[in-house]
C-alpha cells in the first residue's frame, strides 16, 4: 500500500506544471522564435505591419501566443528592432572618453546596423516616415530620445558645448539631420557608402556651430575629412568624359 501511495505521488508530481524556471525559459524561447519570425517576415515582405496569422505560422505557435507574450503587433515590431540592434549593449563597451567622439561613434554604430541589413531597416524607417503608421510611435520613443540627448549632455558637461546653447534644441537638430539623410537612403537616393559620412558631415557642422572655442578645431577637422571623403566618392561615381 505504501509503495502504491509513493508511486501515485510520483506520478502526480511528474504530471504537474513545470517549475517556474522552466516555464519562464519556455516563454523566453517562444518570444525569441516570434521575434526571429517577425524579422524574417519584415525583411521578405517589406512591410512592418505584419500579419499576426502569418507570424504565428512562421514561428510555429498558436495565433494567441504572440498576443499573450507581447500584447500587440506594435510591441512585436519594437522588440524585433531592439533585439536585432543590440545597440546599447555594444555601445556600452565603447572605450573613447571623448564625449564628442562618442556621439560620432554612436552614429557610426547605428549606420553599421542599418546598412548591414538594409531590407529590414529600410522597412522600419519607412514605417517611421509614414505618419499614419503606429509603428512610428513605438520606435520614436522617450528612451531613444534620452539616449541621444544624454550624449549631447555629456559633451556639454565636458565643456564641449557653449553654455548659451539649448541642449534639447541641439539634440533635435542633430536628429533631424540624421532623419533627412536616412530618408534619402530609404527611397534609394543615397548610396549606402555615403550614408555615414553624410551624417557625420552634418553632425560636425551642427556641433561646430554649437561648440565652445576649444572644441571647434577638432570639429572643423571632422568637417574637412567628411567633405574630402564625399568629394572622392562623387569623383569616382562621375561618368568618364
Amino acid at each position: 500500500m505504501l509503495k502504491d501511495h509513493v508511486n501515485a505521488a510520483e506520478a502526480a508530481e511528474s504530471n504537474a506544471a513545470p517549475p517556474k524556471g522552466r516555464r519562464e525559459a519556455g516563454k523566453a524561447a517562444r518570444r525569441q522564435k516570434i521575434i526571429q519570425a517577425a524579422r524574417l517576415l519584415i525583411r521578405e515582405t517589406g512591410n512592418a505591419g505584419l500579419s499576426m496569422r502569418a507570424l504565428a505560422a512562421r514561428a510555429g505557435v498558436s495565433l494567441a501566443t504572440p498576443y499573450n507574450l507581447f500584447g500587440s503587433k506594435r510591441a512585436i515590431v519594437l522588440a524585433v528592432h531592439q533585439d536585432i540592434r543590440e545597440f546599447h549593449q555594444r555601445f556600452s563597451v565603447t572605450r573613447s572618453a571623448d564625449p564628442v567622439e562618442r556621439i560620432f561613434a554612436a552614429v557610426d554604430m547605428a549606420i553599421d546596423f542599418y546598412v548591414g541589413d538594409p531590407q529590414f531597416y529600410k522597412t522600419l524607417w519607412g514605417a517611421v516616415f509614414d505618419t499614419t503608421d503606429e509603428v512610428r510611435t513605438e520606435i520614436f520613443n522617450s528612451k531613444r530620445d534620452a539616449f541621444w540627448l544624454g550624449l549631447v549632455q555629456a559633451a556639454a558637461d565636458a565643456g564641449a558645448i557653449a553654455e548659451e546653447i539649448d541642449l534639447d534644441m541641439l539634440g533635435h537638430q542633430l536628429d533631424y539631420q540624421m532623419r533627412s539623410v536616412i530618408l534619402d537612403w530609404v527611397v534609394g537616393e543615397m548610396d549606402p557608402d555615403a550614408l555615414a559620412p553624410t551624417i557625420r558631415l552634418g553632425y560636425a557642422l551642427i556641433l561646430k556651430g554649437a561648440a565652445s572655442p576649444d572644441w571647434r578645431g577638432p570639429l572643423h577637422a571632422r568637417v574637412l575629412d567628411s567633405q574630402a571623403y564625399l568629394k572622392r566618392m562623387a569623383a569616382k561615381a562621375a561618368p568618364a568624359e
